[in-house]
């Protein structure tokens, strides 16, 4: 579910790696890897193959792709998957497709504590959890700092003295973000529909009554990235990873992690159902999240993953602006993607249609 404006340097030292979680040459299997894009790039591979002596063959797929080769098969024909945690628990429930985690077999020290616990809530089905966090990205607020300092939430892009320098997207997020911003918890009324409804009549209002501000909503990264660099908007709801990009561009635009949260996706890793090495699954997860490796992945994939001090191996530059976007208590404030129950997108649609028909 990646969301990535480039591919971000780090500065990286892997001349020490540690043994922690592995088990060297003993009982080495071929792992079979269906992941996404720059999630497992080469020379993490030939490290670990190398370490471990086992052997790992990469296929490269997305959500709707892993759901459905898994569906085809039972959970067959791969060892570990990496689907986004709002794909594990519907399908584990109706398709039966993944099998539980050891939890004994992590290294748990090595995951940032927020999205370890956040990634076991989400995808536990029947008192099992059936998901790890792996790479993860957030929306919130993009922001010329000078001219749009006073913006700190996603409420505050309503305010009039931004008339014509706002820009967000007509979609789910910026509905999302809305309610927190409004002291609401969208997320908690997921499993009430007239709950739901109600939060979203309240935003609906507050973002009809925002469109005199707006000076228009934007549709694609590259366009909003313009909109920004050409100072024709300063302040935008948009991916961290296109605050960064600015940020090394002009150094008075970046990426604001919102006072309610920052809006967080995270992809997975979970066993297929009849997988058929697990143990070469485990040793896996333990190597890519140690925080040598897993800056190596942030390098490839360009998003940072739950690897616990993995920003402290990026470049200078990166480290900082990851740090002056998330400290601490802006990662642990993230507010991350449940699964979507039926019905609810009907209700949305409806409240962005109304929105973007309004005078």
């Amino acid at each position: 579910m990646k969301q990535t404006y480039r591919r971000l340097p780090l500065a990286l030292s892997v001349a020490a790696v540690s043994m922690i979680g592995l088990t060297a040459g003993a009982g080495a299997d071929t792992l079979r890897l269906l992941t996404w894009g720059g999630y497992a790039p080469e020379n993490v591979v030939a490290m670990f193959e190398s370490e471990t002596g086992h052997t790992v063959e990469v296929t490269l797929s997305n959500n709707e792709e892993m759901i459905a080769k898994l569906r085809a098969t039972g959970g067959s024909g791969f060892d570990l998957a990496q689907p986004s945690q709002d794909r594990i628990a519907g399908p584990q429930a109706e398709f039966g497709i993944y099998k539980p985690i050891d939890l004994s077999k992590i290294v748990a020290s090595q995951f940032i504590p927020s999205m370890l616990a956040a990634t076991k809530g989400n995808t536990t089905v029947g008192g099992e959890v059936y998901g790890l966090p792996h790479i993860w990205g957030t929306s919130g607020l993009v922001l010329d700092t000078v001219k749009a300092g006073m913006v700190h939430d996603y409420t505050d892009l309503c305010l009039p003295e931004l008339t014509g320098k706002v820009s967000y997207r007509l979609k789910r997020p910026t509905l999302i973000g809305f309610a927190f911003a409004m002291g609401m918890d969208p997320f908690a009324a997921y499993g009430d529909e007239t709950a739901y409804k109600a939060i979203m009549d309240k935003v609906e209002a507050k973002l009809i009554a925002c469109k005199p501000v707006v000076k228009t909503y934007w549709s694609g990264g590259d366009e909003l990235l313009g909109l920004l660099r050409s100072g024709e908007v300063t302040a935008a709801m948009a991916w961290d990873t296109g605050g960064w990009k600015l940020n090394a561009e002009n150094p008075d635009i970046t990426f604001v992690a919102p006072k309610s949260g920052a809006l967080g996706w995270i992809d997975t890793f979970a066993l297929p159902a009849k997988g058929k090495a697990d143990a070469a699954a485990y040793d896996w997860i333990n190597f890519v999240m140690r925080p040598e490796i897993a800056a190596m992945i942030t390098e490839s994939a360009g998003n940072f993953t739950a690897s616990k001090g993995a920003d402290e191996f990026a470049s200078a530059d990166l480290k900082a602006r990851y740090q002056a976007s998330f400290p601490p208590a802006a990662v642990d404030n993230i507010k991350w993607y449940p699964p979507v129950p039926a019905g609810l997108e009907a209700i949305e649609g409806g409240v962005l249609d109304r929105v973007k028909a309004a005078k």
